[in-house]
């Protein structure tokens, strides 16, 4: 009756599997972490043992029920993340594929301890070590999926990789599953089973060397991408600083002029010429400079606030934007920029969509304490919001809004605070940023 665990214990591997798989998620959660571990437990527990009977009453191998399990799993997986179905599935494969490996070497285990197992599935023994060695991946690869595979989640910049990721851990477990001997007795030719060993090695080594490729290419092109908008912060600054020149030019000329207006009203007024000094101070008021510079003393967020006021103004858009911020701020600028950007960039499109009668966008910003900065954007927008999961979905392309979604990763990751409410034909975004060296309240 003891046979009965062992295609249970070899579907056991779920459990360091999922584990391993949610490393990462820390911040995609959509469940309490204790209330997350309350629902996989029994769940899992369930899923082996039914699978694990199954197998036992058919004397069948555990890849038929593995399949359905892993992917009923992986479904419940997905939805308990506030990620893109892409990259779930991704992690999900990427875990699946490791485990193959491993699988494959525990299938030669399972042969060398137990050389007269006819059931098709691993003996005791075997199937435990096969638990033992995912559980040591899992302890291994604890720090990388922790932090590297954490930071490449969190980066909306290399969205479009995850979309091929996928085909690389799949064919690694289609390899393994293709090399498996249909007939075990056959590796006792020759040199067969060392043969199998080191391939199965080498196929666990290469699949590790391609995660670590493609960390190191996607961490590449995340530099390079940060760079670009580093220079495009550069770009809007400098064309700030030329339109401030560009005042201060007018406001100078004007200030020249104002004397000889002066002079030519005070001899119009003295003559009592009031129709002549009418048409004079009609004239006068056009050569007036009309430009209104709404302006920080940051000059990364005044370029960038800059930028899109001039692309406001030249859309018609009325705004009012009010950035009470120091020279240096306790935040990142980097973070800040991004943030502001996208939330300015997400009004003017919103904008755009609306009628002109009703365009208005409102911004403004403050330190609330030596930590802390507070930043509230207020568009109008046609009330045609998309809205899934508490989660705002792009009106760009489907799925979740990319702009929204990374002000939310950088907000949170030092433990601030964002809220996004669209009612009324207005769309509101409140924003806390903290420091690096923040402490909550």
């Amino acid at each position: 009756m003891i046979d009965i665990f062992r295609p249970i214990i070899e579907l056991a591997v779920i459990l360091p599997g999922i584990l391993l798989a949610y490393l990462p998620m820390k911040r995609h959660l959509r469940i309490d972490k204790g209330k997350l571990s309350l629902l996989w437990i029994p769940i899992i527990l369930l899923l082996c043992a039914i699978g694990g009977s199954l197998c036992w009453f058919l004397q069948i191998k555990t890849i038929w029920v593995a399949v359905p399990v892993f992917s009923l799993a992986g479904v419940i997986y997905c939805n308990t993340l506030k990620i893109t179905y892409w990259k779930s599935i991704s992690v999900i494969l990427a875990v699946c594929g490791v485990f193959s490996c491993i699988g494959s070497i525990s299938k030669v285990i399972d042969y060398i301890l137990c050389p007269n197992n006819t059931a098709p599935w691993f003996c005791l023994s075997a199937g435990l070590l096969y638990n033992l060695f995912c559980w040591l991946s899992v302890v291994l690869v604890w720090h990388s999926a922790t932090h590297a595979a954490r930071d490449l989640l969190e980066d909306d910049i290399i969205a479009q990789t995850w979309y091929i990721f996928w085909i690389l851990p799949s064919a690694f477990i289609a390899l393994n599953i293709y090399i498996i001997p249909i007939n075990l007795k056959i590796l006792e030719q020759g040199r067969l089973m060392q043969i199998y060993i080191v391939i199965s090695l080498i196929l666990l080594v290469l699949l590790l060397t391609f995660y670590a490729m493609f960390y190191l290419m996607a961490k590449s092109l995340n530099k390079n991408n940060r760079l670009r908008q580093e220079n495009q912060f550069l770009s809007m600054q400098q064309t700030q600083y030329k339109n401030l020149n560009s005042a201060i030019e007018e406001t100078r000329q004007a200030r020249h002029d104002m004397r000889h207006h002066f002079s030519t009203l005070t001899a119009l007024a003295s003559r009592k010429e009031w129709q002549e000094l009418e048409s004079y101070l009609a004239m006068a008021k056009e050569s007036i400079p009309s430009a209104e510079l709404n302006l920080c003393d940051n000059p990364a967020v005044d370029g960038v606030a800059g930028h899109y006021c001039l692309q406001y103004k030249e859309n018609a858009i009325p705004f009012s934007i009010e950035l009470d911020l120091p020279y240096e701020l306790p935040i990142s600028e980097m973070d800040m920029c991004l943030v502001l950007s996208n939330l300015l960039e997400n009004a003017l499109e919103a904008s755009l969509r609306t009628d002109k009668v009703n365009r208005y966008i409102k911004v403004q910003s403050y330190l609330y304490s030596s930590n802390v900065v507070l930043l509230t954007i207020e568009n109008a927008f046609d009330g045609t919001i998309n809205e899934k999961n508490g989660v705002f979905q792009s009106c760009k392309r489907h799925g979740d809004g990319v702009g929204i979604q990374s002000v939310r990763r950088i907000v949170e990751k030092n433990g601030g605070y964002c809220r996004f409410t669209a009612e009324n034909g207005v769309f509101c975004a409140n924003v806390m940023l903290r420091g690096e060296n923040s402490n909550s309240h």
